[in-house]
């Protein structure tokens, strides 16, 4: 029986350790038949070393999104390894220490404006740097925490995935006359290594499990990932501008 992504070509974004959402949505797309490309920052070797551990090996290009030359070089870099795309992951965050943890008054403009390039303009960014290897049926799909209310401790960075939301509805309006599906994965919190770095991330861990009613398990990423696989196939096609929730039902429930 072939898999859910039997035959598609995925770039496949901000791998950082076997923990980031990036590698299990790499593990299960190749679970599921894909050709994945992976793209890490910094630390390459550990990326590499990383990729080891998928099912089957995958090449690792290096990407920062705030380099615009390296933006424009992506789609020759990834032809090296596939004819074209059909599907893209965007699983991109940072925001400088300034602007979480209670530091939303006293954060500076130039960290409150890194935290919004890096987070929410380089969804755009990546989708025009791939845009010459998609084609009519492809999918872009980025990686969200739903921001309709604030959080304690997210501060900047839930402005920054607000913004997110609403550069997903207008991409997917450009995108769309191309047959391109522009769409958000809401995570419930998931521990991986960015998640350890936002101040009082434990409060949306013991919050979560008491209030989803299928439960939360914060060291479990693969629900998140299939999710994510879903929208990268073709099975929902007339799904787009969308943020789809994978958070065990939390967003639905009062407190």
């Amino acid at each position: 029986m072939a898999g859910l992504l039997e035959g598609k070509r995925l770039l496949i974004t901000g791998v950082i350790t076997d923990a980031s959402i990036g590698f299990h949505a790499a593990r299960v797309a190749q679970e599921q038949g894909a050709e994945v490309v992976l793209t890490g920052y910094g630390r390459l070797r550990l990326v590499e070393r990383i990729a080891q551990r998928l099912p089957a090996p995958a090449p690792v290009l290096e990407l920062d999104v705030a380099d615009q030359g390296q933006l424009d070089t992506l789609a020759t870099r990834v032809g090296e390894h596939v004819d074209g795309l059909d599907g893209v992951l965007h699983s991109i965050g940072f925001a400088p220490a300034s602007c979480l943890g209670g530091g939303f008054l006293s954060a500076p403009w130039a960290d409150v404006a890194t935290a919004l390039q890096v987070s929410a303009y380089s969804f755009k960014a990546l989708a025009m740097s791939c845009l010459p290897l998609l084609g009519r049926g492809a999918s872009i799909v980025g990686m969200d925490f739903d921001n309709r209310q604030a959080w304690p401790g997210y501060d900047w960075m839930g402005v920054a995935k607000s913004t997110l939301e609403s550069v997903c509805r207008y991409l997917a309006r450009d995108l769309g006359p191309d047959g391109i599906r522009v769409n958000l994965v809401a995570s419930g919190p998931v521990r991986t290594l960015a998640a350890k770095s936002i101040p009082g991330f434990a409060a949306f861990e013991s919050a979560w499990d008491g209030r989803a009613p299928l439960g939360w398990d914060i060291d479990d990423p693969t629900p998140v990932a299939r999710t994510v696989c879903a929208l990268l196939s073709d099975w929902l096609p007339a799904t787009t501008g969308s943020m789809v929730w994978a958070d065990g039902g939390f967003h639905a429930i009062g407190v």
